[in-house]
């Protein structure tokens, strides 16, 4: 039996970082994980090979519809699908093995395998048995599916297996108009597949900031997505030679079906704790599956806590991130803090979207009074030298103070240029305070300073 100061339950970005931090504050940390390799849904099968796939055919994208306008002329590239899986494979490697890295610099333990918590201060992994004064579960989410679906990652699939499609299909339907859907519908639709987005909303990406949405929607549609919205699944059946959805009408209650190669399942995600016994340790969950926890991360079980996906808040790897750094302060003794008003959050098509803060519809259900800057990249220099002047920046902030409430881009590096804004929101900065800052020129964070000025007697170059 080992003893540790802290043992954390899964290596996802949540737990690996809490177990570095706390590792750099001296205490002696294990982490459970039952993967071959560390980095969790996360960088295996989520964000970090989503994102290769979304580099690859955009620059596909490109070639296709820009290199002949700046004069690159010759045939345009095939598209060897096995080896585009290759260098989508490259990429998770380099960054799992980083963190192996990184555990053997800082000390920490890798107890490899499936963990329960069969007694609180104690985790077992395999027949072993270990001890720890602090306990984290860090588990993660898992893929949620819906009445009527069997998912078999093969004809119906959810993203993790969207990502190793044996080949690329001709058609496909997305069933969730949200983050995971319109991103992978967008990798295969540059590839060449029929992508239809059903939809049980009346709008894509739930939450975000209804005028943002409406524009994110008329361009992927100009990219060739199809959209069926305010549609209720019913049923998807797999056949021989792909599967067929049926869907119903919210508005009229017409039943209608779809059929397609592929069916991607991206419904969201929920917490995932099976296995860990936390029911039979008595610990207080909440009514969609998340773990019960107080301000400082701690469950109603002493030593024992939970952060990331497997507790309340947006499911998101930096949430996760800066959940574990905070715990890690705490588990030493020292303040530990998540700022949840300032976590931003990003899609990451082409244009990329991305937010932070209030949206316009949350400023007005509040009742408060709420001044906007808005700011094309029509007007941007830099974007229209990159035939990327689709979309704006959207600056919300309070008409008395001018303290900055909220941020919306749509537009190119929209996922970089939204920092800005969470660094001036962390200081409780002014729309002024933006504006009277210098930006180079030409950047795209051009755009973002003219939707400050905006907020004031107004932009420049609109």
């Amino acid at each position: 039996m080992a003893s540790f100061d802290a043992i954390i339950i899964g290596a996802g970005p949540g737990g690996y970082v809490c177990a570095i931090r706390a590792a750099q504050l001296g205490l002696n940390v294990a982490v459970v994980e039952g993967r071959d390799t560390l980095g969790g849904t996360c960088l295996n099968v989520g964000c970090i090979p989503s994102k290769a796939l979304l580099h690859a055919t955009h620059s596909l994208h490109e070639v296709h519809e820009n290199f002949e306008k700046m004069g690159l002329m010759g045939g345009a590239p095939k598209v060897d699908w096995g080896r585009m899986q290759s260098y989508k494979s490259d990429v998770v490697a380099g960054n799992t093995k980083g963190i192996e890295f990184l555990f053997k610099k800082n000390k920490v333990t890798w107890l490899k395998g499936w963990a329960t918590i069969p007694a609180p201060g104690k985790v077992q992994v395999g027949t072993e048995v270990h001890e720890a004064k602090h306990i984290v579960i860090a588990t993660g989410s898992e893929p949620s599916s819906l009445p009527g679906v069997t998912v078999d990652e093969m004809t119906i699939v959810t993203s993790t297996g969207a990502l190793t499609l044996p080949q690329i299909p001709k058609s496909m339907v997305v069933i969730g108009a949200g983050v995971i859907g319109l991103e992978m519908g967008s990798v295969y639709a540059r590839l060449g597949t029929s992508v239809t987005v059903v939809e049980y909303l009346d709008a894509i990406t739930p939450g975000m900031d209804a005028e943002v949405a409406k524009a994110f929607e008329r361009i992927l549609k100009k990219q060739g997505l199809k959209f069926i919205l305010g549609a209720a699944v019913q049923k998807v059946e797999a056949g021989s030679s792909g599967a067929t959805v049926t869907y119903k009408s919210r508005k009229t209650d017409a039943e209608a079906s779809l059929d397609a190669e592929v069916v991607l399942v991206a419904t969201g995600r929920k917490p995932y704790t099976a296995g860990l016994g936390l029911e039979a340790l008595g610990v207080e969950m909440l009514p969609r599956g998340q773990v019960k926890t107080d301000a400082h991360y701690m469950t109603n079980v002493a030593g024992l806590y939970a952060i990331g996906d497997a507790i309340v808040g947006p499911m998101l790897a930096h949430k996760a991130e800066d959940e574990g750094m905070a715990l890690a302060e705490i588990m030493a003794g020292k303040s530990g803090h998540v700022n949840y008003g300032v976590i931003p959050g990003v899609v990451y098509t082409s244009p990329e979207v991305a937010s932070v803060g209030a949206t316009e519809e949350q400023l007005k259900e509040q009742g408060r009074a709420y001044k906007v800057g808005k700011f094309p990249f029509m007007g941007n220099a830099r974007a229209k030298a990159v035939f990327q002047a689709d979309g704006f920046v959207k600056l919300l902030a309070d008409a008395a103070t001018d303290r900055i409430l909220g941020a919306h881009i749509i537009g190119p590096a929209a996922g970089d240029l939204i920092h800005e804004v969470c660094v001036a929101m962390e200081f409780g900065a002014s729309a002024q305070d933006l504006a009277m800052t210098c930006h180079a020129h030409p950047t795209y964070s051009e755009a973002v300073r003219e939707a400050a000025l905006a907020c004031g007697d107004g932009a420049i170059h609109a």
